[in-house]
């Protein structure tokens, strides 16, 4: 049967799907506008296996808190090149990912992915369709969650990183200044853990065997070593581990005192830091 204009652009209206594959789908399908649809699905499914191994390091990331402020979400929706991250059916889709997750409360990716959408499919499914439709690979790279008595997001101005800060012992203070100032502190110096506690023992033992290298490298004496490696790891712990590091906006505080000054006994208990690229 003859495709018409209208029955094309009938079509592209639906799925947002190119023109000429549009047309080339309902040819295939003669004109059976949802066997078309499926063309149109399998297209993208064919994309997706084709571009599994391909990296994604651009893409949009997106925080936020809940309204009584004591959860937060963030999620990273990749894609292969910076000019598909600004097309508006890939920022859509990316604030579709971000209102599944604060909607279900995911406890994982794959459940996120599995969410079901207004049209009963699954987020995933969407993700495919628009892979067919622009051609590359698009993957949520990242999803993350923080709960905890007060959480403050904080998103870069380039929209590729994002930061979740969540504390606790407010005791009533309004801490949301403090926390967006610890959130850029996050974005800005890329700490490894809260503290020294919390960094593995693999890390810990690789900065004493570097420190050790170093020292020896210096011409150190080998009875020296191990002392000298334990004053670096020290030094790691205070660049590494936030409530160490010091305030990039008062370096006569570090983070932990900054807390402290803000309102005794305030603490940070979490934080998620994503990146795109």
């Amino acid at each position: 049967m003859a495709i018409t204009a209208q029955d094309v652009n009938r079509l592209r209206q639906e799925t947002g799907a190119g023109m000429m594959d549009c047309k080339k789908a309902l040819t295939e399908a003669n004109g059976d506008f949802e066997a078309a649809k499926d063309i149109l699905r399998k297209q993208g499914q064919k994309i997706a296996s084709k571009r599994a191994d391909n990296a994604t390091s651009e893409g949009i990331v997106l925080t936020q808190v809940s309204d009584n402020g004591a959860t937060g979400v963030v999620v990273a929706l990749a894609c292969e090149t910076e000019p598909v991250s600004k097309v508006e059916d890939f920022r859509n889709l990316a604030q579709s990912v971000l209102d599944a997750a604060v909607s279900t409360g995911a406890s994982s990716k794959e459940e996120l992915l599995a969410t079901p959408q207004a049209d009963g499919r699954s987020l995933q499914d969407h993700i495919t369709d628009l892979m067919g439709k622009i051609g590359e690979k698009i993957d949520v790279v990242s999803y993350e969650t923080v709960k905890a008595e007060k959480v403050v997001a904080y998103n870069h101005s380039n929209g590729k990183l994002g930061v979740l800060v969540g504390m606790s012992n407010t005791n009533g203070t309004d801490v949301t200044e403090v926390g967006k100032d610890i959130a850029m502190q996050i974005a800005a110096m890329k700490p490894i853990a809260l503290d020294k506690d919390g960094v593995d023992s693999a890390t810990i033992e690789r900065e004493i065997e570097i420190g050790k290298e170093q020292a020896r490298a210096e011409g150190k004496p080998e009875n020296m070593l191990e002392k000298i490696a334990q004053g670096k790891l020290n030094k790691f712990y205070k660049e590494s581990t936030l409530l160490n590091q010091e305030f990039v906006k008062d370096s006569s505080l570090t983070i932990s005192q900054l807390l402290e000054k803000t309102s005794k006994g305030l603490t940070v208990t979490e934080f998620k830091r994503v990146a795109i690229g």
